[in-house]
C-alpha cells in the first residue's frame, strides 16, 4: 500500500523519513484539538503505519504553540447545546480510540514529543504512547473534572499503568496542571530537554530506537502491556515464545556474531 500524500491544510500529517515516521497535529489556530477530521485522519494514518514494514517508530508531535488542547470544546459543546452529545462525541471517539488501540498494539514504538501545552485528550495522548519526550517548558493539565467529565482519549490507559491509581486520581482531580518536570518525576517523560532542542532530541531519540529490531519491539511491548494481566505462568510462556520468535530471525544472529566476536 503505497504511503497517503498530506497536504499542508490536513488536520493531521504523516512524514516518513527511513524507518521513522511522524504523524503532526496540524490544527495550529484550534491548539491542535480533537475533531472529527483529526479523529478520522489519525486512525487511517496509524493503519498504514501499522502495516508498514520498513517502519519501527512513529513520532507524534504537534504543530504552533501547543501539542494539543485535547478535545475540540467548540465542536462539543454545540453538540451538548443541541441534545446531540451521544452521536457526536460517540462518533468522534470511535476513530479517536481506534487510533489509541492501533498505537498500542503496533509493533513499533510510539514516541510523543510534547511542547507548550498537553491538556485533557491531549495530555492523554501524550502518556498513551509508549515513550514521551518533553521540553522542559511544557505543561500537562488533566482538564477533566474542571469541566465535570471523566478522563477519555487514552488518558487512563496510559497513566494508570505508569503511576498507580493513588497518584492517578491525584492528577485526574485534584491538579490543575503539572510541569514536565514531575511528569518526568512520576515516570510519565522519559526525557526532558531545554524547548530549543525539542526536535533534534527527538529525532536523536527516534534513530536510537529504530535501531532495534522489529522482533525486540514486537515482543517487548506485548509483553510489557500485558504483564500486569496475566497470570505468572501464562506469562512465562508468552515471553518463551516471544524470545524464540526473535531468535529464529536474521537480525538476532547477526547481533549474536557481533557480540561474540567482540568477547574473543
Amino acid at each position: 500500500m503505497p504511503a497517503p500524500v498530506s497536504q499542508p491544510d490536513d488536520p493531521a500529517l504523516l512524514r516518513i523519513d527511513g524507518p521513522i515516521a511522524t504523524i503532526t497535529l496540524n490544527r495550529p489556530a484550534a491548539f491542535n484539538s480533537i475533531n472529527l477530521a483529526i479523529a478520522q485522519q489519525l486512525e487511517q494514518l496509524a493503519a498504514y503505519i501499522e502495516g508498514a514494514d520498513d517502519i519501527r517508530v512513529v513520532v507524534l508531535e504537534g504543530e504552533g504553540r501547543a501539542f494539543s488542547a485535547g478535545g475540540d470544546l467548540q465542536t462539543i459543546g454545540a453538540a451538548a447545546e443541541a441534545g446531540t452529545v451521544t452521536p457526536v462525541v460517540g462518533e468522534l471517539l470511535k476513530h479517536y480510540h481506534a487510533f489509541i488501540e492501533i498505537l498500542r498494539r503496533m509493533p513499533k514504538v510510539s514516541l510523543s514529543s510534547v511542547h507548550g501545552s498537553a491538556a485533557g485528550a491531549g495530555m492523554g495522548l501524550a502518556f498513551v504512547t509508549d515513550l514521551c519526550i518533553a521540553a522542559e517548558d511544557a505543561k500537562f493539565t488533566p482538564a477533566y473534572a474542571k469541566i465535570g467529565v471523566s478522563p477519555d482519549g487514552g488518558s487512563t490507559v496510559g497513566i494508570v499503568n505508569t503511576v498507580g491509581s493513588r497518584r492517578a486520581l491525584q492528577i485526574f482531580l485534584a491538579e490543575d496542571n503539572f510541569t514536565a518536570q514531575q511528569a518526568h518525576e512520576w515516570g510519565l517523560v522519559a526525557k526532558l530537554v531545554p524547548a530549543a532542542e525539542l526536535k533534534a532530541a527527538t529525532r536523536t531519540l527516534a534513530e536510537r530506537l529504530a535501531q532495534n529490531p522489529l522482533a525486540a519491539i514486537a515482543g517487548t511491548k506485548s509483553l510489557v502491556y500485558q504483564a500486569a494481566t496475566t497470570p505468572v505462568k501464562q506469562q512465562l510462556d508468552a515471553e518463551e515464545h516471544k524470545i524464540i520468535m526473535a531468535m529464529n530471525t536474521a537480525e538476532f544472529r547477526t547481533a549474536v556474531k557481533k557480540f561474540t566476536s567482540k568477547s574473543k
